[in-house]
Formats: structure tokens, sequence, C-alpha cells
């Protein structure tokens, strides 16, 4: 083998050894197997080499509770030759005295899954003295010595709040309001949070708020959005979770519960260090207020029970059109406005044998945004008309809606005007339509003459055996008797 060659080999293996010795190593550390009531126990994952950009939720040990979490990392250089580990700590408080089983259990750091063995874990009288005992293992134990003081968290003030807001607190049947969720934190807050699983927390809340009496129109919000809103005199950013529009069925109240909403909250190192984390997780948990929405029935009206609800406006595609008689065209009965779109029914349709038409094609179109539903419901009809004639539309259809706004009943009514021209098919239109029922048996029936008399001869004696029987019949009961 050449010299040149040998050169790369090795190069090539140098290159190997380093990538290898430079790979993410993931330690799992358990805490001691006995713990005081006044201790703590902990599950600490170190990383070699690499940071902790992620990590999954910590296992759940029965009989305690978690307290929170700290971080820390370290760095080494020795001759020449850098190496450094950052580690992430899960705090436990046991809540009574007994034997506990830890689960065998898997983390997912950085994206890959590492496997740990449980552990059987005895919690016992508390201690005189566990200050020591029970404090996580640091990485700086070793660079600093005992000297290292055990950082000191405390909890800042915060100013922050959860709230459930409506924007109407009285509606009609079938008129929507609006309901929102969100978090808010004032511009002069100093706590820090974090917002903790908000997927699985509104799924949970949404269950829990969700009235089964009326329709809703989720807004679908998919990313939290800081907001700059101002109220009571202070700015604040507001963190909206959750939005949709309601429109009750009946008549009542729609009930909205006290619900909870767990955040994120640091506790702050009260003497900062340049090593070592200078914040510990902890949780708080929010709580809105109840909220309540009364439900007026619609005053007295025959179509009280099916009209719409909401500020409505009617759109034609064309005013005035001109057609032959036997010439088809399309009208588009299309209702737009704010309300609950999906509900709108067809208009009514008034002397609709005169236009030929068939039910109508439907297409809908839903808007959400600014805390309002808003769109259009389009009623497409194709219509043939055979006479000549002027036909006005309003004629023919309307439509019957409840104003909430202006609290009485309103009719849509079209403008559009059809001018018909042309020779009468009404004739045509009657031979090229199926008549169905006696006329279809012509085709079929035979052509040949019967004669009546057998008919009648037929039923005579048929009438004339029925009275024999009831003759027989009486007689076999007067014989009897």
């Amino acid at each position: 083998m050449s010299i040149t060659k040998r050169r790369i080999h090795f190069v090539f293996l140098l290159l190997l050894f380093s990538a290898l010795s430079h790979a993410q190593n993931v330690k799992i550390e358990l805490g001691a197997d006995e713990v005081a009531l006044n201790e703590t126990f902990n599950i600490k994952v170190t990383v070699s080499e690499e940071k902790i950009r992620s990590y999954d939720q910590f296992p759940e040990i029965p009989g305690f509770q978690k307290q929170g979490v700290s971080q820390s990392s370290s760095m080494n250089i020795v001759n020449g030759q850098m190496s450094s580990t950052n580690s992430i700590i899960q705090y436990y408080k046991p809540l009574r005295k007994g034997t506990f089983t830890l689960n065998d259990f898997t983390l997912s750091i950085n994206g890959s899954n590492v496997s740990a063995d449980g552990k059987t874990i005895n919690v016992v009288d508390a201690r005189a003295s566990s200050a020591r005992s029970n404090r996580a293992l640091d990485p700086f134990d070793d660079f600093f010595g005992e000297s290292r003081e055990e950082p000191e968290y405390v909890e800042i003030e915060d100013d922050a709040f959860f709230s459930l807001s409506i924007d109407k607190n009285e509606v009609f049947v079938g008129e929507g309001f609006n309901v929102s969720l969100a978090f808010y934190m004032s511009e002069t807050n100093q706590a820090p949070f974090t917002f903790h699983e908000p997927g699985k927390q509104l799924e949970k809340i949404i269950n829990q708020i969700k009235p089964g009496n009326a329709w809703e129109e989720n807004f679908n919000i998919t990313s939290i959005q800081p907001e700059k809103v101002e109220f009571n005199g202070k700015r604040w950013t507001k963190f909206k979770v959750y939005e949709a529009n309601f429109y009750p069925f009946n008549v009542g109240e729609v009930d909205f519960p006290s619900v909870a909403w767990e955040m994120i909250k640091y506790k702050v190192a009260k003497n900062p260090s340049f090593f070592g984390s200078n914040r510990l997780q902890d949780f708080k948990t929010f709580y809105s207020q109840p909220k309540a929405v009364k439900v007026k029935p619609l005053p007295p009206h025959p179509l009280r029970n099916e009209v719409s609800v909401g500020n409505y406006q009617l759109r034609e595609n064309f005013t005035e059109k001109d057609v032959a008689t036997g010439e088809g065209f399309t009208y588009n009965f299309a209702i737009t406005g704010e309300g609950n779109i999906s509900s709108i029914r067809p208009p009514r349709k008034k002397n609709f044998q005169k236009l030929n038409s068939f039910d109508p094609n439907e297409k809908q179109q839903v808007n959400k945004g600014r805390g309002r539903v808003t769109g259009m419901k389009e009623f497409g009809y194709f219509i043939t008309l055979n006479e000549e004639e002027q036909v006005a539309m309003d004629d023919h259809f309307e439509w019957v809606y409840f104003n909430p706004s202006l609290e009485k009943y309103d009719t849509l009514r079209p403008k559009a005007v059809v001018n018909v021209t042309g020779e009468s098919k009404v004739n045509m239109a009657i031979s090229s339509s199926r008549l169905g029922g006696l006329y279809d048996l012509i085709e079929v029936e035979d052509n040949k003459l019967l004669n009546q008399r057998y008919k009648y001869y037929f039923s005579a004696f048929i009438n004339l055996l029925l009275i024999g029987a009831v003759v027989l019949l009486g007689y076999l009961i007067v014989k009897r008797k």
C-alpha cells in the first residue's frame, strides 16, 4: 500500500473516531431508593456534546407530585479538547409514607427515544436535616467543590388572568353570540410564563363549555398569537386560545361554567449566577368566571319555527333578462349577510308550477373573523318558460327572516324580471312530458272491443250466490233454536 493511501485511511479513521466521540450520549439517573417526606426524589437526564433542544414529559410516579424542572450545563477543556454536558432534572415531592413503584419508562430526548428501568421507592418519615441529601447532582460540584451554595428560588407576583368572554348577555332563539377564551398578561407583568400543553387543555375545556342546545361555528385557532389590547386603564397582551359563535336552538339559558387553565410559571433564582439554571419550572392554574346567556323566544309569527335569524340581504344574478319561449335560463337567489349561514333554507315558492323548474343547486360560503360569522348561501334554479309574457320573480319567490337588531320579521323579495318572447311552447311541453298512469296503458292494452253483456251476467251470478248463502245461514240458525 502506498504512503498516500495510508495517509487517506488514517485521516478517514481519525475523522470517524472524532465523529463518534462527539455523538449524542444520553444518560438517565434516578434518585435514591429511600426518600423522606421532607425530601425530594428526582430523575436526571444528562446529554453529552449536545444541547437539550426537546424532551418528553417525565413519567408520573404514584404517591408523588411533580415539583418543577431545573436545567444545568457544563463545559471542560482538557489538553485543548472541549467537552460539554447538559442536564435537566425533574423533582418529585412525596405525598405520603409507603412503598411506591416507578415503572420502566421511555423519554424522547432531542427526537431520540431513551429507555430507563424503573425502581421501587420507599418513603419514610421526615428527617431532621435533608438539605444536602435530597439535592440533585450538579456537574459543577466537582469544579467548585462543596463551597457552591444551593440556589434559592423565589416566586414573582404576577399580573395575569384567564377569561371567558361573551359579547352578548341576551339573544333571541337562533341569534348568534361570540365566545372566546384568552390568557391576559399586563405590560407591567414581570413573572415569566410559558404555555403548557394548550392543545390537550383546550380539548378538555371545549367538552366542558360547549352547549348541547346550540349550533357551533368554531373559528379554529391553530396558533396562539399575542395581541395588544387596553381596558381598565391598562395595556395588556392577550393570547386567544379559542373562539366560536353559538346559535341557540331553544328558549332558556346557555351556561358556561368556570374552567381551569394551567400555565408554566417559573420561579427565579434569588441570587442569579453565570453557571447553572437561574429559574425553576413550576405551575399555576388560573380559573375563568362562569357566564350565562339568556335566550328569548321570537315574536309570534306563522313561520316562527322555520325562519333564519340574522342580518341578511338578497343578491340576484340579473335584474332584467330577455329569453325566448322554451329556452332555459339560470336564476340565482343568493342570501348574504351575518348569521348562521349553514342553517339558511331555500326561499318559499309561489305559483311555482308556471316556472317549469326543479329543486335548486346550492352553494355556500362561510367567513369567520373579528368575532363575526358572515357569508352567502346561493340557490340556483334552472327555469323554462313556455308562454310569451313578462314574469316578475317576486310573484314566485320570497324569503322570510327575523332581524334581531330591529327585533322584527322581514322578507327578501326578488327584483328580477324576465321578458319572454316567441310562440307558445305549451303543447310541445305537454307532448314531451311523461303523462303516466292511464296514458301508459295505451301502448300495451289490446284494442279489441269487449262485449259488456258478459260482464253483466257474471256480476248477477255472483250476487245470487251471495244471497243464497245468506238465506242458508239464516235457515240453519233458526233450525238450531
